[in-house]
């Protein structure tokens, strides 16, 4: 761990120059912690999506399809719509009040539609409908035949009001274009006939009740005034209401004049008291008075120049004395004054206390005769009154009566027909647009959802971002996948015949010596920036023996061991490959070498170092040691001393020794080995090792205090949207690449 604070971290791979920049830059920038990814863009978001885009892609499809199908397996319907108008106030032709008017236009709209949405509007017209079909046998409905008819009618029918105005539309819906048009029109005139039914009895009921109560109120008015006409006689009230209001009028004065004597007594009385209390102030504030304001002046003046000459010569001084005998009568003055002010209010308020009970002995008497001379009056008015509105009563009946006859005539119906229903030339249901939009809809989420579902659940690393995130180790290199290189020397291998190289060559010549057959290749420009990485990855000298493993097989662990040695050789050093994969040698085979012995005779004492080494290969300067026989126990050769002393012979002979071992998860070789060498490098595969795998990989070196270089991100698919950051990088790393080759 103390070994790994001193790497440099390496970003991804790119070809030469801006992959230096980037591995110095890429992760103290975008990582400054080295465990935590960024906050995910929008871009992030549309990246997973055109990665994803079959996903979408088949489910909005199938998504459409399946709308397509139910829409076209679909029951057609056909839907019929006719409006009739409430207006009722067109048949207002006399200006009459209608007897059962009271709601406003908005209420009455809305009870016209629950009508017509009622079950007895419903009956009628599934019932006409019935007959018109011939449907109907001549026998009655019972109770749940009712129901059923009722509830199959309504629910094809829909009742609505257009806002803002009067108009009502009526839908009906059915299989039959004929006669969804022919229940709408019955509808509407089941309607018409049972409101102008309704309200024609209404009114004829009005005015029979009308008609009944004029004959009773016909025989109260003829009492109410032969009873007047009694009492004018026996009392002899003639012409009461002019000496009516003449004393009715005086009462009125008095009354007025006893507030107003009332209203000035308590005034007086109550400044009167306020008097009595001897307060100067209070006498000045109650009544005024020039002398009393003068004399309070000269009080004030008298005393404050008394104050101060006291203050400055004393009691005794003779101007004080002085001005003590002036402040005495100024005194006496203003007592006196104050005592005539206090007669005078005395005065005014017995006054008005007298003035007050001669008004109320007058307005007393007043009450008396206006009660002498309206005891009869009053009794003439009750009388005359009560005659008056039996009389207007009456009147009024009678002119209701007759408004009613005539409205059972003029406003019966008030309901009339817009527009007809028609027949429907084309079907409403399905609705074909809206289903497939609704389709389009609900698969392009459903695609969408599934997209980061997926995305969610793959549990693989694919970025270099993500290796730092699991291992806090920086990314070595970035391997991208060989696609082109394949095709193109398949394409080549097919297209003359003149190459016959099988399968296996083709696949050799593309990837294992790719840095050797095709030095100008985007993937071998790729393997230099991981030598670049490698040889800056530490402050002082770079590693010498660097040991290659993996988290799990078919990682590309060997393949990158050889091109690591490979572009070591290229650039002039001596270079060691051992194969100590000694469970599944393969390094022999990928470099087409005819070995007998190897690591295994070597470790175990068979052979001798001369015999097993190969000196001599394609590359300059690459010197293999194979794998040799598998023997019985490989961990057990690995981590003798044995080994231990060769790893040290081998720095002493060579530049650089690159060991290739076997996946760290899979077996303790590798684990073993990793602590004899100066570092480690991870190969995992993109897309394919699980983050797990990693996590778990990453542990076990670290556990052992292996000294981990990094991890290099293997086949990894530059055109994939993950590696959006990167795809120019790739650009400029396949410059040259097809021209120069």
């Amino acid at each position: 761990m103390e070994a790994n604070n001193s790497l440099v971290p390496r970003g991804p791979q790119a070809p030469a120059a801006q992959q230096q920049d980037l591995t110095r830059h890429r992760l103290t920038d975008v990582f400054p912690g080295g465990n935590m990814l960024p906050e995910p863009s929008m871009g992030d978001y549309f990246r997973v999506l055109l990665k994803r885009k079959w996903t979408v892609l088949v489910t909005l499809a199938i998504a459409v399809c399946l709308a397509g199908l139910v829409t076209a397996r679909a029951t057609r319907l056909y839907e019929s719509s006719g409006r009739i108008s409430i207006n009722p106030s067109d048949a207002d032709v006399l200006n009459l009040k209608d007897s059962n008017a009271g709601n406003s236009d908005g209420l009455e709209v809305d009870t016209q539609v629950r009508i017509l949405q009622s079950d007895a509007v419903a009956l009628e017209s599934a019932k006409r409908m019935r007959g018109a079909a011939g449907q109907l046998e001549g026998k009655p409905l019972d109770a749940a035949e009712e129901a059923g008819l009722i509830g199959t009618f309504r629910s094809r029918m829909t009742v609505v009001s257009i806002p803002d105005t009067r108009i009502i539309e009526i839908r009906y819906l059915h299989t039959d274009p004929q006669y969804a048009a022919a229940a709408v029109n019955t509808i509407a005139a089941v309607f018409i006939e049972q409101n102008f039914k309704t309200k024609y009895d209404s009114t004829m009921r009005a005015s029979d009740w009308l008609t009944q109560q004029l004959t009773e109120m016909q025989t109260k008015v003829q009492t109410a005034d032969q009873k007047l006409v009694d009492y004018q006689r026996a009392n002899g009230i003639v012409g009461v209401d002019e000496k009516t209001n003449i004393t009715m009028s005086k009462l009125d004065d008095l009354n007025k004049q006893m507030t107003e004597a009332q209203t000035d007594r308590i005034q007086r009385q109550a400044i009167y008291e306020q008097a009595k209390s001897g307060d100067r102030k209070v006498l000045a504030n109650t009544s005024p008075n020039m002398l009393v304001e003068r004399l309070r002046q000269q009080e004030s003046d008298l005393q404050t120049q008394l104050a101060q000459l006291t203050t400055q010569f004393g009691p005794s001084y003779p101007k004080v004395l002085e001005l003590n005998n002036q402040l005495k009568q100024v005194q006496s003055t203003l007592e006196t004054e104050t005592t005539k002010i206090q007669g005078k209010l005395e005065s005014e308020y017995l006054s008005a206390m007298s003035r007050e009970r001669m008004l109320s002995a007058a307005l007393e008497k007043q009450k008396q005769a206006a009660n002498a001379l309206n005891e009869k009056a009053i009794q003439y008015t009750l009388l005359k009154r009560d005659a008056d509105s039996t009389r207007q009563i009456y009147e009024g009946m009678l002119a209701k009566q007759k408004e009613a006859v005539v409205t059972a005539g003029l406003r019966s119906n008030t309901i009339r027909i817009v527009d007809p229903a028609r027949v429907p030339v084309l079907p409403s249901h399905p609705n074909v647009p809206r289903n497939m939009l609704i389709g389009f809809l609900f698969g392009l989420t459903a695609g969408i959802a599934l997209a980061f579902v997926q995305e969610m659940l793959d549990n693989t690393v694919k970025t270099p971002e993500e290796v730092t995130y699991l291992t806090n180790l920086p990314a070595l290199g970035m391997i991208p996948l060989n696609k082109r290189l394949t095709e193109k020397t398949q394409k080549k291998a097919n297209g003359n015949g003149a190459m016959a190289l099988t399968r296996k060559d083709t696949w050799r010549e593309s990837t294992e010596l790719v840095s050797h057959s095709r030095p100008k290749s985007e993937i071998a420009e790729a393997y230099r920036a991981l030598r670049t990485s490698i040889l800056l990855s530490s402050l002082g000298a770079p590693p010498k023996c660097i040991l290659v493993t993996s988290a799990l097989p078919q990682e590309g662990k060997t393949t990158t061991c050889i091109n690591i040695a490979i572009v070591l050789a290229q650039k002039g050093a001596k270079v060691l490959l051992v194969d100590a994969d000694m469970r599944r040698p393969s390094i022999h085979n990928k470099l087409a070498l005819r070995a007998r012995g190897g690591l295994s005779t070597l470790l175990t004492g068979s052979d001798t170092m001369a015999n097993v080494l190969v000196n001599s290969t394609e590359v300059p300067n690459l010197h293999v040691l194979p794998a040799g026989p598998p023997p019985p126990h490989p961990a057990e050769l690995l981590g003798s001393t044995v080994m231990k002393s060769y790893i040290l012979e081998w720095r002493e002979k060579f530049d650089h020794v690159i060991i290739d071992s076997p996946p760290c998860l899979s077996v303790t070789d590798a684990v073993l080995l990793s602590v004899d060498v100066d570092a480690v490098a991870l190969v995992l595969r993109s897309g394919q090792t699980p983050k797990d795998a990693v996590r778990r990989a990453r542990n076990l070196l670290f556990q052992v205090k292996a000294k981990v270089l990094g991890v290099v991100v293997n086949a990894v698919d530059m055109r994939s949207p993950d590696m959006y950051y990167y795809s120019y990088a790739s650009k400029y790393g396949s410059y040259y690449t097809d021209s120069a080759e």
